[in-house]
């Protein structure tokens, strides 16, 4: 499952209209008007494909200026990583709690994939 967090540019004349389309996207939910033109949506969906499909429907909306995503989640993405890096059981690897380990032997390079 993915979520999303979006925020539309609206033409403030239409927004109104724009709340009504955007709550019949399905797994689309409106959350909040800035007062601005800003509105902040989040989507759902089981792939990414289905979140940018979300999105492209948003975008076609009449009287939406833009909609871009501001976060994603992916609990798929994230769990696969989590494997990659042993903690498949939610707890870290056990040399990272070792005080016995030399910390300045460790080089952090932006990435942990693949470094241990």
């Amino acid at each position: 499952m993915n979520i999303s967090s979006i925020v539309v540019c609206v033409n403030l004349k239409h927004e109104e209209q724009i709340i009504s389309q955007l709550n019949k996207i399905e797994f689309c939910e409106y959350h909040l008007s800035s007062g601005d033109g800003r509105l902040i949506v989040t989507l759902e969906g089981e792939s990414v494909n289905d979140e940018i499909q979300s999105l492209t429907k948003i975008k076609q909306i009449p009287g939406v200026i833009s909609a871009e995503m501001v976060y994603s989640y992916a609990a798929d993405e994230l769990n696969r990583e989590r494997e990659k890096l042993g903690l498949a059981d939610g707890q870290p690897p056990d040399w990272l709690n070792d005080d016995n380990v030399d910390v300045s032997k460790i080089k952090y390079h932006g990435d942990l994939r693949g470094r241990f």
